[in-house]
């Protein structure tokens, strides 16, 4: 098989794994060796200078031993199979690179033979593009559960940021759905990944110029819609995997039915695209705004209100908090009002040190007034006490009832469905949606 349809199966192989993230490594380039790493953003992302910044992003080889029943790539799927040699990857990831198509690599693999042998070859890739291209670009590599630990750490010297896919959120799914896969054999790499960056900055706090362990830290992937578990065990599992583990990040990938089993969603079923931007709206709030996984979701209400977003449900099931004064309260508070964000909050806490703020500065700061004049009382201004209805439908998801997304036919009333079908005009029964949910939400109070 010639090399560019190796490319072709192998890239289209690699297009389910999320790599969307900032690489968190700075490595300027040295004048002699090949490339180099900035912090900003990578693979579709834009950097801090407008750069837009791309990987090279492949699989090792697609042949795989495993039989997981939601991956395209299982052993028993009829597909076309290819796999690289170490030094051609090496070799194709360099020519990229010089065209200037890429600046750095994402680098994954299907389990050939076994774990070990496949990180193995992933190994000698990275170490031919470290060592004998010289190559300094990023590099995101993904581990295979159950792999030698000698393996994991080596392959965490050659890599910037590494990450092990939890794949499913429960130990049960994963037993169902992923056979071959254990929660162990994927937890297990995670630990060593932190103990590994943990020693690495005792040793550079010694010696700076010792090998950096996944300067980058490490991120895994969770599949949403394969399985039946709530938003609120999905949510919960996340904070503790940041607790725990130390992880830069958790991506949440949105269920693309690609084969037939009775465990899995038909093939018909829609990825659950709304639901997937509920979580990362969600992990923001976890990273970023203080928020526990108990405040924004709870036994009672266990999935996500496709309606509003997780910060705006929030905000108007505690309603009895607002208004707050953003000229006094304090920043964790500010960060909880809806339309004041990390960068806001930021910027309002060093400028009230100089005087009372007003909405004109409120507005020059960066505040979405919109959402935020319901919640705060500042300079010259004090909420008008409006109903919960208009609060509700001034925050309400415009992404919800726009008749032309994808996510709107997950959940949408199966009345509305019916009158658009019986030949109401589209408009009008949009409208009827967003009524039926300011109904719903307001009688939640």
């Amino acid at each position: 098989m010639d090399l560019l349809k190796k490319l072709e199966i192998l890239t289209d192989s690699a297009k389910y794994d999320v790599a969307c993230t900032s690489s968190g490594v700075d490595r300027p380039g040295d004048g002699q060796s090949l490339g180099s790493a900035v912090k900003a953003g990578i693979c579709h992302a834009f950097a801090a200078d407008g750069r837009c910044i791309s990987l090279l992003k492949v699989l090792l080889t697609n042949v795989c031993i495993y039989n997981c029943k939601y991956c395209v790539n299982r052993a028993s799927n009829d597909v076309p199979r290819a796999a690289f040699t170490p030094h051609e990857l090496a070799e194709l990831t360099i020519q990229f690179y010089r065209r200037n198509y890429i600046e750095g690599l994402f680098l994954s693999s299907a389990v050939i033979r076994n774990p070990d042998y496949t990180m193995e070859q992933m190994i000698q890739a990275l170490e031919l593009l470290r060592n004998e291209y010289r190559f300094r670009g990023y590099i995101h590599a993904k581990t295979i559960p159950g792999a030698d630990p000698a393996l994991v750490t080596r392959l965490g010297l050659l890599a910037d940021r590494l990450s092990v896919n939890i794949e499913l959120p429960s130990e049960r799914s994963l037993s169902l759905l992923a056979p071959n896969k254990t929660k162990r054999a994927i937890l297990a790499p995670m630990g060593l990944v932190r103990d590994g960056m943990a020693e690495n900055k005792r040793e550079l706090a010694v010696y700076r110029h010792a090998p950096r362990f996944a300067p980058a830290g490490q991120s895994t992937q969770m599949i949403v819609g394969a399985s039946p578990e709530t938003d609120y065990h999905i949510l919960r599992l996340t904070e503790g995997l940041y607790q725990r583990y130390q992880l830069k990040r958790v991506f949440f990938s949105a269920y693309i039915p690609v084969a037939q089993d009775t465990l899995l969603p038909s093939l018909d079923t829609k990825p659950p695209l709304l639901r997937e931007h509920r979580l990362y709206q969600a992990d923001w709030l976890l990273r970023f705004y203080h928020f526990t996984a108990g405040e924004i979701l709870d036994e009672k209400n266990q999935n996500f209100n496709p309606y509003l977003d997780p910060k705006c449900n929030w905000a108007i099931h505690n309603l009895h908090l607002f208004p707050v004064d953003v000229n006094t309260c304090s920043y964790e508070m500010l960060l909880r009002v809806p339309g004041i964000g990390v960068k806001s909050a930021q910027r309002i806490r060093t400028a009230r040190r100089n005087g009372r703020l007003g909405l004109p500065e409120l507005k020059r700061i960066g505040v979405v007034l919109k959402r935020a004049q319901f919640f705060i009382v500042c300079k010259g201004f004090h909420p008008s006490g409006a109903s919960r209805e208009s609060t509700v439908r001034a925050l309400l998801d415009p992404a919800a009832f726009n008749a032309g997304t994808e996510q709107l036919s997950l959940f949408s009333a199966p009345a509305v469905q019916q009158l658009a079908a019986e030949g109401m005009p589209l408009p009008l029964a949009a409208k009827t949606v967003e009524e039926e949910a300011v109904t719903c939400l307001t009688r939640q109070m």
